[in-house]
């Protein structure tokens, strides 16, 4: 466990605490993975790559543009097709589901990285 947590580099709180591998602020919402000072030197060897529709690498905190009209289950509107979400976060999720996130409007919920663009 980290002694010193780093604040939240989106909104400056000093308040943040850890949730398994990521630093969480509880102002912002701001999830990130901390800078290990050189601790290991290859984390990116076990990594997997996420790529979205358009063929650019994703990773956590992105940006990204939906593409594609989505249909959300007990909701009339669907997602439109241009919707902005904001730090996403990727997953091993289910059913080919590779990114966590909040969309406007819709709250919490997973997305495929095929049907998003970066942003």
């Amino acid at each position: 466990m980290i002694e010193n947590l780093p604040p939240c580099p989106t909104c400056s709180c000093e308040y943040t605490y850890e949730m398994n591998s990521l630093v969480v602020c509880p102002e912002c919402g701001h999830e990130w993975v901390p800078a290990e000072g050189g601790a290991e030197g290859g984390t990116t060897a076990g990594e997997r790559v996420v790529k979205d529709a358009v063929g650019n690498v994703l990773q956590d905190g992105d940006s990204v543009v939906v593409v594609k009209a989505l249909k959300v289950k007990g909701s009339p509107s669907g997602i439109k097709a241009g919707t902005k979400v904001r730090s996403i976060r990727l997953v091993d999720g289910v059913d080919g589901h590779d990114i966590d996130c909040k969309v406007d409007g819709f709250g919490a919920m997973q997305l495929k990285s095929s049907v998003v663009k970066k942003a």
